[in-house]
């Protein structure tokens, strides 16, 4: 088919000559190079946009968390390791404890005197108290603990939901996750410290037992009995 062309008009001004010739054609192909000239150059500013989008992100992802709970974290292993190394009784240590349980849980010897098994005695009651005693202040400390550790995990939480980033997120769900560890070393501790107090009392019991029966034995051990003599009732 034969292509159909727009002629051009030439347009005369007053004195006869040209003055403007009129394309269509050109005008047209001029029209589609703006529009696509103005196409890229909103294609460029989208695109320069999206960078700066993408920038501004990863600086957001960047942004460290303002808030640290290191410190309290730290305050709080500190006094609890502090009440641990302060137990005056048969502590944390194998060595320690199997030369307590020699010393005053052994086998009792059926011919020590009266005053050493008092004495014995005595000793294993003051380390049952003292075990009761130093679990009943582990308890306190880990009580103790308990306000800083809530006011902590509230300030967390708080950062966790307004982090402005990744990173932010991630540091506080990793100060959360320390803050929970502290929490279960808390509690490992004063287990620990109950489970202790309450062997000494069933070793104490046990000891005692076997006292009762060393000196029972001793009551009903035939004896040689009275003797008679003489007296005199004046010192004459």
């Amino acid at each position: 088919m034969p292509a159909i062309t727009s002629p051009a008009h030439a347009f005369f001004g007053l004195g006869g000559g040209p003055l403007i010739v009129y394309d269509p054609q050109n005008h047209a192909e001029n029209i589609l190079s703006a529009a696509r000239a103005l196409e890229q150059i909103n294609n460029q500013i989208t695109s320069l946009q999206n960078e700066a989008r993408m920038l501004t992100n990863q600086a957001r992802n960047l942004t460290g968390l303002p808030h640290s709970s290191l410190q309290e974290l730290q305050q709080n292993v500190a006094r609890t390791q502090e009440l641990l190394g302060e137990a005056r009784n048969i502590a944390f240590d194998v060595e320690e404890i199997d030369q307590k349980f020699r010393q005053d849980y052994g086998t009792l010897s059926a011919d020590a005197p009266e005053a050493k098994l008092i004495e014995d005695a005595r000793s294993r009651w003051q380390s049952s108290v003292g075990g009761l005693q130093d679990a009943m202040r582990m308890q306190a400390g880990v009580v103790g603990n308990l306000e800083t550790q809530q006011a902590e995990m509230k300030t967390l939480v708080e950062e966790s939901q307004g982090a402005v980033g990744a990173l932010q997120a991630a540091q506080a769900g990793n100060q959360l996750l320390a803050l929970q560890s502290q929490q279960l070393g808390d509690l490992t501790a004063m287990l620990a410290a109950n489970g202790r107090a309450e062997a000494l009392m069933a070793a104490e019991r046990a000891t005692a037992a076997e006292q009762g029966r060393i000196q029972r034995g001793r009551f009903l051990a035939p004896s040689s009995g009275y003797q008679p003599g003489a007296a005199r009732m004046f010192n004459q």
